[in-house]
């Protein structure tokens, strides 16, 4: 049999046989779809179906265990469901990193979907902020970025202790595109609960947030607080964070918006000198720290997101998506036990180091699983055409992918070409199939601003 054929059929036996054999251990969720109940204040228990509370009681709550379950998900295959480092290398492949300390981790091909290497890759875990590239994937498309909108008392109310906040003021008037920069540079609760308030208040938004979840067959992610913030049940996995920052990729908006490095935010509004009235805007930069670097890091070459977040239930978390001689790379890192400085990038930049070195000489461990609605879309015209339609005329998915450089000064974000095209599987009517699916993510422009 001729190589790719080979390489197809077996990626199709893995990943059927894998989706079938998780199928049986989620049907409840996967086939009723049941989502928690949504709730106004972040401290709130999750209620709803017994089937949304079953999920959510089998997940961690206020403190994570030690030691992963003994019985996770095999969703995307059935090795993703063992407990440990699954990892399958050929001749000539680079042996992992051996210094990973993280309770959970993930390195997946962006392109096609193939897990090359994971660690306790559905152990689900509190996600602090990265919970927001759920909150994003799930709102960018519901707004026009020029969109002003003036801040109520009441958009600010349970912001929970030490949230992270970007420094909005009440009475005063924001674009969505500015809350958004707040949400993406600075993680702020503050603008996850302004853009929540415009969607119709934070218990609206979680339902759409577990919604969305369902839809992407994130199905280890609980959703109680819109921005994260530690709560009873509120979890998700290294897997799940994965599939959602795959998704939020495809959306140009949400590319630019995690790729920015610094940009100018508004500030409060007072009179000059001269007696008139002005805005006043400071800076915000990044807290990626693969991103813009710090004393103890550098930037990674080619790197162009996602999203990080810190929380004292959750420890330190982070998503990050890098391109590396056209190909493409997600890593994922929650936890790490050594709490060195920076030790979440730290080990998410070995791990890409690996995956670069390590691609083609590993064999698949498992498979992203694409969104529900694939095999839906994939049958409609232009389908292949990707996914990119967001608000506010964010972007044409058919524009041509342009490669990007490292910024130097300004307020820029680094530009990459990417593009997801490979098999996914999905399930119709009781029976797998291969499908072949575009999802472009075209060019990470540079933000100057």
């Amino acid at each position: 049999m001729p190589a790719p054929l080979k390489q197809t059929a077996r990626r199709t036996l893995l990943v059927t046989s894998a989706t079938l054999a998780s199928l049986a251990l989620t049907a409840p969720a996967s086939l009723a779809a049941p989502t928690p109940k949504p709730t106004a204040s972040p401290s709130a228990p999750v209620s709803g179906s017994p089937a949304a509370k079953d999920k959510a009681s089998a997940s961690a709550s206020t403190s994570p265990s030690a030691t992963p379950p003994g019985k996770m998900s095999s969703l995307g295959g059935a090795r993703l469901g063992q407990a440990g480092t699954q990892v399958q290398l050929a001749g000539g492949a680079p042996v992992l990193p051996k210094d990973l300390t993280a309770r959970s981790w993930i390195v997946a091909d962006a392109q096609s979907g193939e897990v090359l290497a994971a660690h306790n890759a559905h152990w689900r875990l509190p996600p602090a902020s990265t919970m927001k590239m759920l909150f994003a994937d799930t709102l960018l498309p519901k707004f026009p970025r020029t969109t002003q909108y003036k801040v109520q008392p009441k958009d600010l109310e349970d912001l929970g202790a030490g949230s992270s906040l970007v420094g909005i003021k009440e009475g005063e008037t924001y674009s969505v595109d500015d809350l958004w920069l707040g949400v993406f540079l600075r993680s702020g609760n503050d603008a996850v609960h302004v853009l929540s308030s415009m969607n119709g208040g934070v218990a609206e938004t979680v339902k759409q947030m577990n919604e969305h979840a369902e839809e992407l067959q994130a199905l280890d992610t609980s959703v109680v607080s819109p921005d994260g913030y530690d709560a009873p049940h509120q979890v998700s996995s290294a897997y799940d964070l994965t599939l959602i920052a795959r998704s939020g990729l495809q959306k140009k908006d949400f590319r630019e918006y995690s790729s920015t490095v610094t940009a100018k935010f508004p500030g409060a509004t007072t009179k000059n000198k001269k007696g008139k009235t002005v805005r006043e805007t400071f800076e915000i930069q990044n807290t990626n720290r693969l991103l813009t670097g710090d004393y103890d890091i550098s930037q990674y070459p080619g790197i162009a997101g996602v999203k990080n977040g810190n929380t004292t239930n959750a420890g330190a978390t982070f998503t990050g998506v890098a391109e590396r001689a056209g190909r493409v790379l997600l890593v994922t890192v929650m936890n790490p036990e050594k709490d060195d400085h920076n030790e979440v990038y730290k080990e998410t930049a070995a791990l890409f180091d690996w995956g670069f070195q390590a691609a083609g000489k590993v064999t698949p461990v498992g498979e992203l699983v694409p969104p529900r609605g694939a095999a839906q879309a994939s049958a409609q015209p232009g389908a292949n055409s990707g996914e990119d339609g967001e608000a506010g005329g964010a972007g044409n998915a058919s524009e041509k992918p342009v490669a990007g450089a490292v910024a130097g000064n300004g307020s820029g974000g680094i530009g990459i070409a990417m593009a997801i095209t490979g098999g996914v599987l999905v399930l119709l009517a009781g029976a797998a199939f291969l499908v072949n699916r575009r999802w472009p993510l075209p060019d990470l422009v540079r933000r100057r601003r």
